[in-house]
């Protein structure tokens, strides 16, 4: 079903893009817009994950405990290994990108090694190699390209006169040229979260199923949420086009799946995986937490075999 709909989805913006050259600026627009969609996709293609790394001053890192990590549940999935690169960010954090599977990178955040243990760490990749698996880094990265597309489209058929008026085979006057260059861009970008929103309930059942640890990943979602409304993230603030990338929005948090939110509700991506841990209907805010998540300890409950707490452990990987 989720692919079914991203399909959709995916076929309805480009056909959005087509519709807007042809409306505005009749064949001649139609057939600028698709050598513009050409042209911008297959540069997405090719270098779309080198962009975002460099956008994000990612740096590549190699026999570290990230690297373990992500070498283990890639053996686990049955995939390539991807390339894995650490972001300077206090903010905790985590995307992936690449064109496929064998091309692919994750990159984490130095706050997600810090403020979160090592089974929630491994949950994050997890969901990132999700995406990797699914192809779903091609996806949203064509589906941003497109959507921003189709803004500069419509700027540049508008300054440059290719709309009613001046175009004989053009469908709408200046008027109607106005209406789409100002509803065009906004039913891209509902489109682009709707896809966004759809693939990462899909990523997080895989890496859910791919670390076996659906609990730690709630949690993991949990810390993240909460630590992302209140550390800033300048270069996402920088470039909100990339925000559908992280696991967790790193500029805003929304409390419900409204149209112009890039990410389903925390706490609705929660439910689903506390479901598929046996433990429905639970809520983190009931159970009992340490005062400060800050350190990398877990907001969920632990005891020993014996029932009783166990010793406090301090650290990323605590």
């Amino acid at each position: 079903m989720g692919t079914a709909r991203t399909a959709l989805l995916l076929a309805a913006l480009t056909g959005l893009f087509l519709a807007c050259g042809w409306l505005i600026g009749g064949q001649t627009g139609m057939l600028f817009a698709f050598g513009l969609a050409v042209v911008m996709n297959v540069g997405s293609y090719w270098f779309s994950d080198k962009l975002v790394l460099r956008m994000y001053g990612a740096q590549p890192v190699e026999g570290t405990a990230l690297n373990t990590i992500v070498e283990e549940l890639a053996a686990c999935g049955g995939m390539p290994v991807p390339k894995v690169y650490l972001i300077e960010s206090d903010q905790p954090n985590a995307f992936a990108t690449g064109r496929n599977p064998k091309n692919a990178a994750v990159a984490a955040t130095s706050g997600l090694m810090r403020r979160l243990n090592r089974d929630e760490v491994r949950a994050v990749l997890a969901h990132e190699l999700g995406h990797v698996k699914n192809r779903d880094s091609l996806t949203m990265t064509i589906t941003a390209v497109l959507a921003g597309a189709i803004g500069m489209l419509v700027q540049s058929l508008f300054f440059f006169g290719a709309f009613g008026g001046r175009d004989r085979n053009a469908p709408l006057g200046g008027i109607g040229a106005l209406l789409v260059m100002i509803l065009a861009p906004l039913a891209a970008m509902l489109v682009q979260m709707a896809i966004s929103r759809s693939r990462e309930y899909e990523a997080d059942r895989a890496g859910a199923e791919l670390s076996g640890q659906p609990r730690a990943l709630a949690s993991a979602l949990h810390k993240i949420s909460n630590a992302a409304a209140e550390i800033p993230n300048p270069r996402a603030e920088q470039n909100p086009a990339s925000a559908h990338l992280f696991i967790i929005n790193p500029l805003h948090g929304t409390g419900t799946d409204n149209l112009f939110s890039t990410h389903p509700s925390t706490e609705n991506r929660i439910a689903r995986l506390m479901e598929m841990d046996g433990a429905a209907g639970e809520s983190f805010a009931r159970e009992p937490q340490p005062q400060s998540t800050r350190r990398g300890r877990s907001i969920l409950p632990q005891t020993t075999p014996s029932g009783t707490a166990p010793r406090e452990q301090r650290g990323p990987w605590g």
